[in-house]
C-alpha cells in the first residue's frame, strides 16, 4: 500500500492542531478514540508528522494518516485530503522478466 505524504511540510497539520487547540500528546490521545482497536498513534509519531526539524517525516502509512486526520476532523472538519496527499505516480519504465516472487 502506498504511503501518504503530508502536505506543505506539515503546515496544514499544524494549523488544524492549532484550530482544534490540541497539543501533540492530546492529538495522539484523540487518535486512540477513533481507532477501533483503541491503539491510536503514538505521540512520537504525531510529533514526527507535524514537526519541522531533522526528525520530521514526510510520509506515513495510510492507517496513521487516517487516524490523525479523523481525530482532527472531529474538531476542525479538516478532511484527510487537506492534510495528506498520495505519492506522485511512478515514472519507472523498467520491465521485469520474471515476477518478484520468483527472485531469490
Amino acid at each position: 500500500m502506498p504511503k501518504l505524504h503530508r502536505k506543505d511540510n506539515g503546515r496544514p497539520l499544524r494549523a488544524a492542531m492549532t484550530r482544534a487547540g490540541l497539543t501533540i500528546p492530546e492529538l495522539a490521545k484523540a487518535t486512540r478514540r477513533v481507532d477501533p482497536d483503541g491503539k491510536g498513534v503514538s505521540p512520537s509519531t504525531v510529533g514526527r508528522l507535524v514537526g519541522q526539524g531533522k526528525t520530521a517525516r514526510e510520509r506515513c502509512e495510510m492507517e496513521t494518516a487516517w487516524f490523525v486526520a479523523e481525530a482532527l476532523h472531529k474538531e476542525t472538519n479538516a478532511p484527510l485530503q487537506d492534510l495528506f496527499a498520495m505519492p506522485p505516480r511512478s515514472t519507472s519504465i523498467i520491465e521485469r522478466s520474471r515476477s518478484d516472487a520468483e527472485e531469490e
